[in-house]
């Protein structure tokens, strides 16, 4: 692409962002309050689905907890091919760098999935002792 090309690329983007955050404001949606029929709750009630009944903030932390497992299951091949990658290198110092440079970018990202699980686990336990009927 051109210089000229990537600024305007840039300016559609900045332009894209700025609105998507002004609009909802500009249009002053949701004036009044918002009751179960506007959202359809009671539509979805009355079909007769089986929704689930737990709490949201289980829910979440769950879908969190399964999202950050993923995470490291990638974080995991990503060593793997490096290490994979250090062994078929054959000696050659270009594929032996490449490779040291999979395996701790791997590493790298799985340190930080582990600090993201324990942050969510520690702010999600603090949200729900601070939200408890008790």
């Amino acid at each position: 692409m051109t210089q000229r090309t990537k600024k305007w690329v840039s300016l559609l983007a900045t332009l894209a962002v700025a609105v998507a955050v002004a609009l909802p404001s500009l249009t002053h949606a949701q004036v009044g309050s918002l009751n179960q029929d506007d959202l359809g709750v009671t539509a979805i009630e009355d079909s007769g689905l089986k929704l689930g009944g737990g709490d949201v903030r289980q829910t979440v932390s769950r879908l969190i907890n399964v999202a950050l497992g993923f995470l490291g299951i990638i974080a995991v091949i990503i060593v793997l091919i490096g290490g994979f990658q250090y062994m078929l290198s054959g000696g050659n110092e270009e594929k032996t760098a490449a490779a040291r440079k999979l395996i701790v970018s791997g590493i790298i990202g799985l340190a930080i999935i582990l600090s993201a699980w324990a942050i969510t686990s520690f702010v999600v336990g603090q949200l729900v002792n601070a939200t408890a009927d008790g």
